[in-house]
């Protein structure tokens, strides 16, 4: 194992040993290989530079409290990684290539997946660009894949703790049927202007829908989840069903691998689970709320500012209990520390991890 100070870890890169690449030509994708190279080779027209055909997924390896490694729903990321690639006319890469190229990575890499107890995970960024130069506008026919590892920390290094996030309504980070259900660059780029000025006050930024400016969209680069209870609220003990788990239903969201992790938890759980607009008054009526995503898992919201109208719709200053109770049971799973009854994580053979299986 490497000597990396692993509890000092944040969601920054580290340099691994091997990155692993493909390349696709004519449609057709040759064999993932390892290679010590973190540079890319590009014409200066390539359609991922000139006209931004490129797409990228995120996902975990875990140590797990019995010291096995834990690749958690990569096929899924493989299945978004296709649409993302069908939505800007990519040759989307085949399941058994991203298979390969994730495993690939995770065996010539094992010497940074952390230890059990750090909180700290093995990332892997899969990325797909356009690769052939053109000027005149339209799509590339040659692509290449890449996977990067990185050790990354947890995002809560010490208590589980709330953000605060701020209401935006000058900047639309997706239009309703553009890229917004991709994982796309593009996506992340336009959010730029209004995050990087909600972070330089000390919070996070809440889009709301491009079109009218009235429904929620996304939390910075993260899913929104809110919790409403009936009046009286009931007790987690008995009264789950009165609870409902609610999350925006939009053209313009990707589609996250770990709220969905999350509602089928909650639907265990007895939560009432509704996928829907969501006006930003009705923030009113919930009990708790938060981001989700894979850095994070959950990141519970004290408070949502909305400068314009003058109003604060606030949730308690500590996590609330649905969803703290929702992390733990996540990362139980991730981690090992309870059974995985949905088949999401997948154990890696550490001395034949060639293909993710």
């Amino acid at each position: 194992m490497k000597e990396i100070d692993w509890n000092s870890l944040g969601f920054h890169y580290t340099e691994p040993d091997y990155i692993v690449r493909a390349a696709c030509h004519e449609g057709v994708w040759e064999e993932p290989y390892a290679t010590k190279d973190k540079y890319l080779h590009l014409h200066v027209s390539a359609t991922c530079l000139q006209y931004g055909q490129e797409a990228f997924e995120g996902l975990k390896a875990f140590r797990g409290i019995d010291g096995k490694i834990r690749l958690f729903r990569w096929r899924e990321n493989a299945k978004r990684l296709q649409q993302s690639a069908k939505g800007l006319f990519m040759t989307p890469v085949p399941e058994e290539v991203f298979g390969k190229a994730i495993g690939l990575a995770l065996e010539k890499n094992l010497d940074f997946v952390p230890p059990y107890g750090t909180g700290a995970t093995l990332y892997f960024r899969p990325l797909l660009i356009g690769t052939t130069p053109r000027l005149g506008v339209g799509p590339g026919r040659d692509f290449e894949f890449i996977v990067i590892p990185s050790p990354i920390g947890p995002y809560y290094p010490g208590k589980f703790h709330c953000t605060t996030f701020l209401v935006n309504r000058y900047v639309d980070r997706a239009a309703p049927f553009g890229t917004g259900q991709l994982k796309v660059g593009g996506n992340y780029a336009s959010s730029f202007r209004a995050t990087e000025a909600a972070h330089a006050m000390g919070c996070d930024c809440l889009f709301l829908d491009a079109k009218q400016h009235k429904y929620i969209d996304e939390c910075s680069a993260a899913n929104f989840i809110g919790i409403k209870r009936p009046t009286p609220a009931p007790s987690l003990k008995g009264g789950e069903s009165q609870i409902e788990y609610l999350t925006p239903r939009s053209s313009a969201i990707l589609p996250s691998i770990t709220n969905d992790s999350l509602m089928t938890l909650a639907r265990e759980m007895g939560l009432k689970v509704t996928r829907r607009r969501i006006r930003l008054e009705e923030l009113a009526e919930m009990s708790e709320a938060a981001a989700c995503g894979t850095a994070c898992v959950i990141s519970p919201i004290d408070k949502v500012i909305d400068t314009e109208k003058n109003r604060t719709y606030s949730f308690g200053d500590e996590p609330g209990p649905v969803l703290t109770k929702l992390y733990h049971a996540l990362r139980d799973i991730q981690f090992g520390r309870t059974e995985d009854k949905y088949g999401w994580t997948e154990i890696v053979d550490q001395t034949t991890s060639r293909q993710a299986r």
